[in-house]
């Protein structure tokens, strides 16, 4: 599977100096967050891994972001020593890249594409480059994309009006070989010196997706990203077996242990109510799963023997009360920073892997922390918050959808609105 992403984040934002001066476009504040981080969010809810940040003007700004705001992400940052332009950058990129083939995405697009469907033609045509394309109505920004019934690139038309077409959406899948075999100087364009240049010669693939699409070049679209990047409400009636639900543990099934940690079955207390909610669920969603950091077991204080033994006590009683937990991801680091301790979304991706049919976007968080809530955004899920007068005033109100004293009233506001 493609896991690894080249992020061209070196654009000035001429057009958006007005609203954004003196910063990389990447970094555009947008919702409440620099556009950058919807990008990384977003790729990492499609499975990739490991980032290549091309970087040029205020290269400082960009990777003062990363440290602070992704201390868990798997990154490199290349730095322009001189502007390259797109082609340049992505030679330069290149060199740090660890797999055959990439992705390669532009810092001011956020194209929602479904990478595992570029992927599965990509491999399949052995391409050189495959394009994500975007179909558009009544538009003369972009130029359209013109290709055969196979999908091969026949041409890039000029920019002008058109009533309908596919437009390049700036996000491919790029063979490091085949593309590095070419001599190629030190500064050119990827688009008109390599896509547009004798395309029809070359294998290069479109693959039509029509999924969201938003470039902030120009300050219209900068606008309106502020209103669609601002998180979507709760649709309470949405759930149904094609979704996941995911559960934290304590303070959501069991009852909390204030300062200290669960140590056995005999210390496991199931919530009020919590047995006859499952089951409900349990008839709601096609999945639901346990997500929970067990940093007692990284301390010492406990043995991963003896956490199993609680998970198979919870289980059992889940079970003879008709409900069910289908597994159960946990992470015993001490380490804030590891990749599978939440807020990091580690845990998410091996539920993915083992459940391939899992969908993000078709997905429910359900804590009772922040570090839930942010893991719920962090993979591009809905949250929801069990209140809890330890944790209620350090939560971020923007990373809760809809909150709930148990997940007994959870299930009753879903089965209300059936």
């Amino acid at each position: 599977m493609i896991s690894e992403a080249i992020i061209l984040a070196g654009g000035l934002g001429t057009r958006l100096r007005d609203a954004v001066p003196d910063l990389p476009k990447c970094m555009a504040p947008v919702a409440g967050h620099p556009f950058l981080y919807y990008i990384i969010r977003y790729l990492e809810s499609q499975g990739v891994k490991r980032f290549v940040f091309s970087l040029g003007y205020r290269h400082d700004v960009v990777e003062d972001f990363l440290r602070d705001h992704f201390p868990s992400l798997v990154y490199t940052c290349v730095i322009e020593p001189a502007p390259l332009k797109t082609g340049g950058a992505i030679k330069l990129a290149l060199a740090a890249v660890e797999s055959d083939d990439v992705l390669v995405m532009n810092g001011d697009t956020l194209f929602k594409v479904g990478l595992k469907e570029l992927e599965a033609v990509h491999l399949h045509r052995q391409a050189e480059c495959t394009l994500a394309l975007k179909p558009m109505l009544r538009f003369d920004r972009y130029g359209a994309v013109a290709t055969n019934e196979d999908g091969r690139i026949m041409a890039f038309e000029e920019k002008k009006y058109l009533d309908h077409g596919n437009i390049n959406g700036g996000v491919y899948l790029l063979n490091k070989q085949k593309f590095l075999a070419q001599d190629w100087p030190a500064v050119f364009s990827f688009e008109s010196d390599y896509l547009q240049k004798d395309s029809s010669a070359k294998d290069f693939f479109g693959v039509i997706q029509d999924r969201y699409f938003i470039d902030i070049g120009i300050p219209e679209d900068f606008n309106k990203a502020q209103v669609d990047l601002k998180h979507f409400p709760f649709a309470i009636n949405e759930p149904d077996p094609t979704w996941t639900l995911f559960l934290d543990r304590d303070g959501v099934i069991n009852v909390n242990k204030d300062d200290s940690y669960v140590f056995n079955r005999e210390e496991f207390i199931f919530k009020e109510g919590t047995l006859e909610a499952i089951a409900r669920l349990s008839g709601l969603f096609g999945r639901i799963i346990v997500i929970t950091n067990q940093r007692g077991v990284g301390k010492g204080l406990m043995s991963e023997a003896d956490l199993q033994d609680i998970h198979a006590y919870m289980k059992s009683n889940i079970d003879k009360a008709g409900g069910r937990i289908d597994d159960i991801f946990y992470c015993t680091s001490t380490d804030n920073a590891h990749p599978d301790r939440k807020p990091s979304p580690g845990m998410a991706f091996r539920a993915q892997e083992k459940y391939p049919e899992i969908d993000f976007s078709k997905s429910i968080m359900v804590g009772d922390k922040s570090a839930d809530m942010q893991w719920g955004r962090n993979i591009g899920a809905l949250t929801v918050l069990i209140m809890s007068a330890r944790y209620k005033d350090t939560i971020d109100p923007s990373a809760v959808d809809i909150a709930c004293d148990s997940l007994y009233t959870f299930v009753h506001l879903l089965q209300r609105n059936e």
